[in-house]
């Protein structure tokens, strides 16, 4: 049996082969992009095997049956066929027209997957005999690696493999890294809140490697819903895919671009409605209002307009206000409360704590929010829980249709609310399920914990959601006894004329 220690260890041979050659936030493309073409392999070499002997060895009939599986591999696309190759001068060259014919013959479901994919990129590989002696070994690092269905000890063993991949990928690549992923356990505390039920549409907009959709989607035991997401990054856009393809969401709709100048959940020239979203944008994003700008029209005198203003945006999501061009945060919040179904949304965003008391334009957005009733609770999370930043954030609970006067404070980040890592902290599932329950409980005061705040309260803090005005985590200390202080300085300062004296006859008596 293959084991997710197998695969593991498998992984990290791969990136051994890389290590020192190519950075990892380039290479992970290329190993991943191989497990995924060995388990499409493994998986069609099984079928295959299996309708041989349920067909008597009838090849059309063989051929017939493998038509109808979940995806089609050809023979020169296999893993088998790349190994059987890869002392060949070319091998870099078959490697990618075995990704080009599998996402060929499977366009449904892997179109343009591999395309930012090049094995034979020589910025990323070097000289060709450097390339070929790199590819030989990734190769023969995943030869031995068995990824027939048959031989797994848990269906879900290549996906969760994939993420924890992703998951070593962000760490090791820091900042960068940590924009295309969302710890495990945050995506698991999002998805919590939102609750998605069958039959909910699902989105993110900003979805990275699809972490934050998986672990929604995974609320609902059959699984039935349907998920969309968005990533501009075109490289993470294919992790994403393959990343939904390996968990079974064969179904799950993910677009590439500017989420925020060119949305795609575009439907009947309206943007769609989701019972769901949830997402974790890039903090504070610079310049998003650049796409908008770039395709700004001119004035008579011929001059580009300039700064972002709400009559740029054909959806009119910035109508309520406009987000500084430096901050992206409240761009990404809008957008979202625009794509949330009226009747029943649910919305998780985790954000940087500034957007809970900034002011000028940020300031107005908060105000509106909360006048519109759409603030349902502001969580705030440890320091330290993301890949490449160790600030604390704040998860923003939305909801739509909302009949309470009142919002809901959580402040999560003291000691004891998590566990405390060496380069990361981690939420615990009892940490998680605390957070739940207090959010779903909604009493008015958890003390140095959670406070249930009137929209009245709001106000009168002049619209400042930030934690500290509402949650009471004071610890008082314990009244000091200056008399007894007194009495301990005293004793220090006698022991120390006696080591003085003490120390005043030894240089004497060495005559210094």
């Amino acid at each position: 049996m293959t084991t997710r220690n197998d695969i593991q260890r498998t992984l990290w041979k791969a990136c051994d082969s890389f290590r020192g050659k190519i950075d990892s936030s380039r290479y992970k493309d290329y190993i991943l992009s191989m497990l995924f073409v060995k388990y499409l392999s493994d998986v069609t070499k099984e079928m295959r095997a299996k309708y041989l002997v349920q067909y008597d060895g009838d090849l059309r009939r063989v051929e017939r049956a493998m038509g109808r599986e979940r995806f089609i591999v050809d023979a020169e696309s296999t893993f088998d066929h790349l190994y059987a190759n890869r002392t060949d001068g070319e091998i870099g060259q078959k490697i990618n027209v075995a990704l080009s014919r599998i996402e060929e013959h499977n366009s449904g479901k892997l179109r343009n997957v591999f395309r930012s994919i090049d094995f034979n990129s020589q910025v990323d590989f070097g000289d060709v005999k450097t390339k070929n002696a790199t590819l030989r070994n990734l190769l023969e690092d995943f030869h031995d690696l068995d990824l027939r269905p048959g031989q797994l000890d848990s269906a879900d063993i290549i996906g969760d493999a994939y993420e924890y991949m992703i998951a070593n990928f962000a760490s090791d690549a820091g900042k960068k890294g940590g924009e295309f992923f969302t710890p495990s356990k945050v995506s698991e505390l999002v998805a919590a809140l939102v609750k998605p039920r069958e039959n909910d549409r699902i989105y993110d907009p900003t979805c990275g490697s699809g972490g934050l959709l998986l672990k929604a989607c995974r609320m609902v035991p059959n699984g039935k819903v349907a998920v969309y997401g968005q990533e501009l990054n075109a490289q993470t856009w294919a992790l994403c895919t393959m990343n939904m393809f390996l968990h079974g969401v064969d179904d799950a709709t993910i677009w590439q671009g500017d989420t925020l100048s060119n949305p795609q959940n575009v439907e009947n020239d309206r943007l769609m409605k989701f019972q769901v979203v949830v997402a974790n944008p890039p903090f504070s994003l610079d310049k998003w209002d650049s796409g908008f700008l770039s395709g700004a029209s001119t004035d008579a005198r011929g001059r580009k307009q300039e700064k972002m203003a709400a009559s740029l945006d054909p959806w009119k999501r910035f109508d309520i206000g406009v987000p500084p061009s430096s901050k992206g945060d409240y761009a990404f919040v809008l957008h979202m409360l625009a794509s949330l179904d009226e009747a029943n949304g649910r919305m998780a965003v985790v954000l940087p704590h500034g957007v809970l008391f900034r002011g000028s334009a940020e300031g107005k957005i908060r105000r509106q929010l909360v006048d519109m009733n759409l603030l349902d609770a502001v969580i705030g999370l440890p320091a330290n829980l993301f890949y490449g930043t160790g600030i604390p954030a704040c998860i923003l609970v939305f909801r739509k249709g909302r009949t309470r006067d009142d919002v809901l404070f959580i402040d999560a980040s003291a000691d004891g609310n998590f566990e405390k890592g060496k380069n990361q902290n981690v939420l615990r599932d009892s940490d998680i399920a605390r957070i739940v329950r207090t959010y779903e409980a909604r009493k008015r005061k958890v003390d140095k914990y959670s406070y249930r705040a009137s929209r009245r309260e709001i106000r009168e803090n002049d619209y400042n959601l930030n934690i500290p005005r509402y949650v009471d985590t004071f610890e008082e200390e314990e009244p000091v006894d200056l008399d007894e202080v007194k009495r301990n300085i005293a004793g220090i300062e006698k022991e120390l004329a006696k080591v003085q004296a003490q120390m005043a006859k030894y240089m004497k008596e060495l005559g210094l």
